[in-house]
């Protein structure tokens, strides 16, 4: 299984989008800094998490989520 996952910085209002196969060990991963683009924001928490079958699936629903990054549609799978 593969997932996308949106993840919001505790400390700031910054959102990260992003797909896994392990959803568990990459937030592990953001949070202990390994993670050059989110390292600044640390601490991280899953505000939203989608399964798929395959890693194309996944990588196209990323892309397809962070098309509307910020938008109504990006508030609507925040609020879940």
């Amino acid at each position: 299984m593969y997932y996308v996952y949106i993840l919001k910085s505790v400390i700031r209002e910054r959102y990260y989008i992003g797909h896994t196969a392990d959803y568990e060990k990459r937030l592990k991963d953001h949070n202990r800094g390994k993670v050059r683009s989110t390292k600044p924001y640390v601490p991280w928490k899953i505000v939203y998490l989608e399964e798929f079958n395959s890693k194309s699936e996944a990588f196209k629903r990323e892309m397809q989520i962070k098309s509307y990054k910020s938008g109504e549609a990006f508030r609507r799978l925040i609020e879940k």
